[in-house]
């Protein structure tokens, strides 16, 4: 076939390679990558975890490149260019740029049936080996164990948080899932875990294959004082730190996390106090309880599970005095839609349901079911074809004084950031 010539055009052929949107496994991501003739010398931070990859990534990107390094960032999914995926330097990749990558890949992957997120895995790790790199940090996209960046020998490992998620791909409990997210640890190396109540198969695992593993809670930790906080950690401790520019008290442990990250490389890539304390205040990650500046007051975040979902809630509880809070409400069908929605009623004044595209998407009746049934009186759910109507019929019906939180899905997040 003739190779597609655009940025859209290779994204709509890489939806067709593979007959599943996921595939767990490293067998064809192995294969292909071996072909491609790259190597990394600088360290690599692999982040798993259920909630709070990405804003630890992005935490530490802004570290490493305060301090004047060049850092290469592989997060996914994207909320409104695939271009966000891929970030050299702090600039993200252009459309020239993935193109030229997805041709690579499929120079040498002679007919391999990859997924989407695999060919995108393996083009971002080609543009990075091209980019004299001081570091780089990838995000998992599902679990970590069988997960494509995985191919990638880490010099550090985060396991963020573990809780219900993906149970058709990770499990249905905790342990079962912080299994598989423990699979990113590698003998000899720093792992950390974030979550203060690991299951035990994750701590097994990092025993097992001798990782050297650092634990929020025990190895480090942070306290909060007014306007600043504190951070002890292996590499000691620092003082005096701003609030992460990131909203969410959650924030403070993935910002005490990802400094735990790159002081674990201090030998290797040391970071003066400046440079911690400038990311902190200029971390910017959309979506993750992002408000909105104007009126009515707006709150757009991408949870979409039940840990998140509280974590949400709390945020919600700690804002001011709101006369009426709307929510902008449109999720996949495969999650714990009851959990997530009882997290937020008591939050909730009105509920503006919107459907999202098949095969994985909610319908907005669904939504009213699973509401009606959690005891929202029907005069207060709205249905709505796509998030954007629901968007827009929210800002409608607000007052200055009111508020719309918009969650459930990056999708539902993405149209009312496009809107």
């Amino acid at each position: 076939m003739n190779s597609p010539t655009t940025l859209d055009g290779w994204l709509a052929y890489l939806a067709t390679l593979h007959p599943k949107t996921i595939a767990l496994g490293l067998d064809r991501v192995h294969a292909v990558y071996s072909h491609l003739d790259i190597t990394f010398a600088c360290p690599a931070i692999i982040v798993a975890g259920t909630n709070g990859k990405g804003s630890t990534c992005a935490l530490i990107e802004r570290m490493l490149a305060a301090g004047g390094y060049r850092v290469g960032l592989y997060t996914s999914p994207h909320l409104l260019r695939y271009n966000e995926r891929v970030r050299i330097a702090g600039a993200e990749a252009s459309d020239i740029a993935l193109c030229e990558a997805f041709a690579a890949i499929e120079a040498v992957r002679a007919g391999m049936a990859l997924t989407y997120f695999e060919f995108g895995t393996l083009a971002a790790l080609w543009l990075f080996a091209h980019a004299n790199l001081d570091a780089l940090v990838l995000e998992v996209g599902l679990g970590g164990r069988l997960d494509a960046v995985n191919i990638i020998e880490p010099d550090v490992a985060v396991v963020t948080t573990v809780a219900i998620d993906h149970v058709d791909y990770l499990g249905a409990t905790r342990e079962m899932i912080g299994r598989e997210k423990a699979g990113v640890f590698r003998a000899g190396r720093v792992a950390i875990c974030a979550d203060r109540n690991p299951p035990q198969t994750l701590l097994d695992h990092a025993a097992a294959v001798g990782a050297t593993l650092l634990r929020l809670g025990i190895d480090y930790d942070f306290t909060v004082s007014g306007p600043q906080w504190s951070y002890r950690g292996p590499g000691g401790a620092r003082h005096g730190l701003p609030h992460p520019a990131l909203r969410g008290a959650y924030q403070l442990a993935n910002a005490a996390t990802a400094l735990t990250a790159v002081d674990a490389l201090r030998l290797r890539l040391p970071l003066a106090m400046g440079a911690v304390r400038e990311a902190l205040v200029e971390v910017e990650l959309p979506g993750r309880f992002q408000v909105v500046p104007g009126r009515p007051l707006r709150v757009l975040d991408v949870a979409h599970n039940t840990q998140a979902a509280r974590a949400l809630a709390d945020n919600l509880g700690a804002m001011g005095f709101h006369p009426e809070t709307r929510a902008v409400f449109g999720i996949m069908a495969d999650k714990d839609i009851d959990d997530v929605i009882g997290a937020l009623l008591p939050r909730v004044d009105s509920w503006l349901v919107a459907t999202l595209p098949p095969p994985r998407g909610a319908s907005a009746t669904l939504l009213r079911e699973r509401l009606e049934a959690a005891g929202v009186a029907p005069a207060a759910i709205r249905e709505f074809d796509d998030p954007v109507a629901a968007y827009r019929a929210a800002r409608g019906a607000s007052a200055e004084a009111d508020r719309i939180v918009v969650f459930g899905s990056f999708q539902t997040v993405a149209a009312a950031l496009s809107a």
